[in-house]
């Protein structure tokens, strides 16, 4: 089995920053598309970052500019670092990921991590 483990949630103040991370529980593994939900109280997660092996990324439109993705492969661990932060980003943040097995590929989550915006 395997988790993936999120880090770096908090309570920040409006134009402040975080940086989340995630790693899966297992080393013997390798990552495909790694990326970063969240989902506010009364909404539906939506995709706020995404990164390819390669290195592509996507953004939603509300955190470009701010918000930015990277990966450190040789750790398996991807990163969001959030700057200039908004009371609107307040959520639980998700880890997603895409582990390839020896013979497959299955998507995980992470638990979920909550950040808090105070305006």
């Amino acid at each position: 089995q395997v988790q993936l483990v999120e880090s770096g949630g908090g309570l920040v103040q409006a134009g402040g920053s975080l940086r989340l991370s995630c790693a899966p529980s297992r080393s013997d593994i390798s990552m495909n598309t790694m990326g970063w939900y969240r989902q506010a109280p009364g909404k539906q997660r939506e995709l706020v970052a995404s990164i390819t092996s390669g290195g592509s990324t996507r953004y939603a439109e509300s955190v470009k500019g701010r918000f930015t993705i990277s990966r450190d492969n040789a750790k398996n661990t991807v990163y969001l670092q959030m700057n200039s932060l908004k009371p609107e980003d307040t959520a639980v943040y998700y880890c997603n990921a895409d582990i390839r097995f020896t013979y497959s590929i299955h998507n995980y989550w992470g638990q979920g991590t909550q950040v808090t915006v105070s305006s």
